[in-house]
């Protein structure tokens, strides 16, 4: 008979304190390992802090096209066409329609930042051309258009507050320059 003996299987794991060890160590090293490697991914991906020069041309580009500001006391409109540096006299106001200052100041605080410069088609203050055929159709046709809101112009320059009285003070003062 043959005497050939097997040598037995042994563990490195003798006790069941080495077994726990392994099973922890078993769920615990593949999780760090895996967050790591994010950790390594995502950090290569993270963009450096951008510089001020960038800043400002993200700025410039996400900036409005147009601004508009308001000025309370805006300098005095001279009309167009106007050859002297002299201030313009005050255009005369329909009586009954109301003051010649009180339209001066409604004008200056809501109308003279489209009428003074042209904006979206508004006709310039003093501009005879422009103002000929709005004043051939009348006065009525004209405080409507200005109540109502025409074109780009809303009712009564934007400023839904307004009296109609100071509406058409306004309007008188802005269609005297043109006269």
């Amino acid at each position: 008979m043959d005497n050939h003996t097997t040598p037995e299987h042994s563990s490195p794991i003798k006790t069941p304190k080495q077994l726990f060890i392994v099973v922890i160590l078993a769920f615990i090293l593949p999780v760090v390992i895996l967050l790591m490697l994010a950790n390594l991914a995502l950090s290569s991906h993270k963009k450096p802090a951008p510089s001020p020069t960038q800043e400002e041309a993200t700025t410039q580009r996400i900036a409005p096209i147009a601004q508009m500001t308001i000025n309370p006391n805006p300098a005095p409109v001279e009309p167009a066409g106007a050859a002297s540096s002299a201030p313009a006299p005050a255009p005369a106001v329909a009586s009954g329609s109301g003051d010649a200052s009180k339209g001066k100041g409604i004008y200056e605080a809501n109308c003279a930042a489209c009428h003074a410069s042209g904006v979206a088609g508004a006709p310039k203050a003093g501009d005879k051309a422009a103002w000929a055929p709005r004043l051939k159709t009348g006065k009525d046709a004209l405080y409507a258009s200005v109540l109502k809101g025409k074109g780009a112009m809303p009712a009564k320059g934007g400023n839904a507050g307004l009296a109609d009285a100071d509406v058409k003070a306004a309007v008188d003062y802005l269609s005297g320059f043109s006269k």
